[in-house]
């Protein structure tokens, strides 16, 4: 997206925090598509036979979006952080169900070198990596924050850098120390 149209969808989103319901109509098309690539990127390598399209998610996150109040939109960046955010809890949620109607046993190892095959509908796995970034947060809330918005978000080193307010060295070093931690927190449970 060029960058008037970034400043566009930035001055629409702050239209939109501020009340204005024209520019939430306004918005919709602007970023429909850039969620959807999120959407995608959030479920790919999803087991076929999975319960949730990437449209219906997209759709699900918008709802739960629409209801998001008092938030100060910084960018388009962060709205889209804020979106694959919500996607991750639902696709989570999603998961945790299908667990516990299995009743299975321990969630199995998983290996981070795969990180970009976890978006899946593997269920226990999923699960295990929340429960980690969940662990990590508590450790170091930038690291999971990095993880989540780079893993989950799909953005890049540069977006990423915009919303933690760190440099892109740092987001890159945050993002090796945080898959190394999660590597170490996944093989010891």
């Amino acid at each position: 997206m060029g960058n008037s149209q970034s400043s566009e969808t930035t001055q629409l989103l702050r239209a939109w925090a501020d009340g204005d319901q024209g520019a939430l109509e306004r918005l919709t098309p602007r970023v429909y598509n850039e969620l959807r690539r999120i959407a995608g990127y959030c479920m790919q390598n999803e087991h076929p036979g999975r319960t949730i399209q990437a449209t219906a998610l997209v759709h699900e996150a918008y709802l739960k979006l629409i209801d998001v109040t008092n938030v100060d939109w910084q960018h388009r960046a962060h709205f889209f952080a804020i979106s694959a955010q919500i996607m991750r809890r639902i696709l989570l949620d999603r998961a945790r169900r299908r667990v516990s109607l299995k009743r299975g046993g321990a969630a199995p190892k998983l290996n981070l070198d795969e990180l970009p095959e976890i978006g899946s509908g593997r269920a226990r796995e999923l699960i295990a990596l929340d429960d980690a970034l969940t662990a990590l947060a508590e450790v170091d809330p930038r690291k999971a924050q990095v993880i989540e918005l780079r893993f989950f978000g799909g953005l890049s080193v540069e977006e990423t850098a915009a919303i933690v307010k760190v440099s892109p060295d740092t987001v890159l070093r945050d993002w090796r120390m945080g898959r190394a931690w999660l590597l170490a927190e996944l093989g010891s449970s």
